[in-house]
């Protein structure tokens, strides 16, 4: 095996399947919620704060909230394990759920201020021409802000790459389960590995900038 992936290749496997999730999710949700938040739909101030929260609140504090949540005996992860027998904490959907909110406002917010901008006009255009809600964001929206929605993946999947504090406290940072490449630095450098928290470092900022340079060509149509 290669020295740059012997310190810890599971963690790079876990980190990129999270960051394919994740790209999904902020695909879907990213164009919906920045569509959603550039019409006057009722209660668009709460939404916009719960999205944007992760910007201004610490990770750790976001991640022990999530924590006391949907642990065992949490308001939603109780019910989850007392009828389902399903535990999300500690598991590969809880690396995805962190990875997901901790990113989620970077890929928002480019979408919603493209919208608002230079899509504005096209879509009162377009609903003038008899074209409803869904025609117009397909047909409308999503070609002419194509360059914005892929700038905001690239910085939510580089994003859940970094992400550190929510992962831990759902994640639980557990060796060869659920330490991702993040964790991997961190726990290194805890032991006293500097080398090889050397190589992962490297190794994740090789990775994200080779994400970035296809997401970013993607983005240009090339």
């Amino acid at each position: 095996m290669t020295p740059w992936l012997d310190c810890s290749p599971a963690a790079l496997l876990l980190s990129l399947q999270v960051a394919g999730v994740v790209l999904v999710l902020f695909l879907i949700a990213g164009i919906a919620l920045g569509y959603a938040l550039s019409r006057p739909i009722p209660l668009r101030g709460l939404l916009d704060a719960l999205v944007s929260v992760p910007l201004v609140f610490p990770p750790i504090a976001i991640g022990f909230f999530l924590l006391m949540l949907f642990g065992r005996h949490g308001t939603i992860g109780g019910p989850l394990h007392d009828w389902l027998g399903w535990n999300l904490v500690f598991s590969f959907p809880a690396l995805v759920l962190a990875a997901f909110i901790a990113g989620l406002p970077l890929v928002v917010k480019p979408i919603q201020s493209a919208i608002e901008g230079s899509a504005r006009e096209l879509i009162e255009v377009s609903y003038t021409l008899g074209k409803g809600r869904l025609a117009t964001l397909f047909l409308v929206v999503i070609p002419v802000i194509r360059r914005h929605i892929a700038a905001g993946l690239i910085l939510g999947v580089g994003r859940s790459f970094g992400e550190v504090g929510i992962t831990l406290m759902l994640g639980g940072n557990i060796l060869g389960s659920t330490e991702t490449l993040s964790l991997a630095i961190y726990n290194q450098v805890l032991d006293g590995g500097f080398e090889c928290a050397t190589r992962l470092s490297l190794l994740l900022g090789l990775v994200s900038l080779t994400l970035f340079f296809w997401l970013g060509r993607l983005g240009r149509g090339r």
